[in-house]
């Protein structure tokens, strides 16, 4: 099994779309179900889709589901 620093460099696609109805904008990552995220700006949505994306791989890894 891989360890996270592997899958943490790994590209996956990220998915930023406008919350026209909250404001902000909500990152996704479709490779990894349910990791998604939200910031007010496209730099904060970005950097807190980093941190959804690790505690998302660390959740999978120590759970065993396949990634």
């Amino acid at each position: 099994m891989k360890m996270l620093n592997e899958y943490m460099a790994m590209s996956y696609r990220m998915e930023i779309v406008e919350d026209k109805d909250e404001g902000g904008y909500v990152v996704s990552f479709p490779e990894l179900p349910g990791c998604l995220t939200c910031g007010e700006t496209v730099e904060s949505a970005v950097a807190n889709a980093m941190d959804a994306k690790k505690a998302w791989l660390e959740a999978a890894i120590e759970d065993e589901i396949e990634i």
